[in-house]
């Protein structure tokens, strides 16, 4: 009977040694480390890829944002993004895609009146934007409806716009436009692209000198 009680009290003992050992290497340790090489290393996109404009996070760059006044660059559209219908005490956006096919009526009549409220309001005194002037990426959602970039066509036309609205010279909007305008990532992977996020907070320092 002693030796029965003397070994499982060794299996107790040994299983909880087991425990704190692993608790501490995985649950302390571990997690430690990681969150300390991904702030060295990765600092900006541990925290979120923050964008900050006067000292303040004004958004991500990796997420899209709508409700942008017309002094500003728009985004694309968000026809993906939806709300939440199950637990509606708490107010939230949901992301997706609206999967409809290309010849579905509904995304072809949201594509043309999209097209037709890009033409009007980019279009200024000296500047008319043509319907074959604007790219898809202006009147079409992407799968996720978030996100935060736009095509260089897509921003090079509302260039008048811009300029018009907020005082200042198409050069130094399009200039502007082509300081955060990023390339293919390695040369050849995706398309050439500009975040509006990024482009706005620029925008708005330019306007107001800060």
């Amino acid at each position: 009977m002693n030796n029965s009680v003397t070994n499982t009290a060794r299996l107790l003992g040994a299983g909880l040694r087991a425990l704190l050992v692993l608790t501490l290497a995985t649950g302390v340790i571990y997690p430690l480390v990681v969150t300390g090489l991904a702030q060295a290393l990765f600092h900006d996109k541990a925290n979120g890829s923050e964008i900050t404009y006067d000292g303040k996070v004004v958004g991500s760059s990796l997420i899209g944002q709508q409700g942008y006044s017309l002094d500003y660059f728009q985004s694309r559209p968000a026809n993906g993004l939806g709300t939440n219908s199950v637990n509606t005490r708490y107010k939230l956006i949901l992301s997706g895609a609206t999967n409809l096919s290309a010849d579905n009526k509904k995304l072809i009549a949201s594509v043309e009146e999209a097209k037709a409220k890009v033409v009007k309001e980019n279009s200024v005194p000296g500047y008319t934007v043509e319907p074959s002037q604007v790219p898809a990426d202006a009147v079409t959602s992407s799968g996720s409806g978030l996100d935060p970039d736009i095509s260089p066509a897509y921003a090079r036309l509302q260039v008048h716009r811009v300029a018009e609205r907020n005082h200042l010279t198409v050069a130094s909007v399009e200039q502007l436009v082509n300081d955060h305008t990023d390339g293919r990532t390695l040369g050849f992977i995706g398309e050439p692209r500009v975040n509006v996020l990024e482009l706005n907070t620029a925008l708005k320092a330019l306007v107001t000198g800060n």
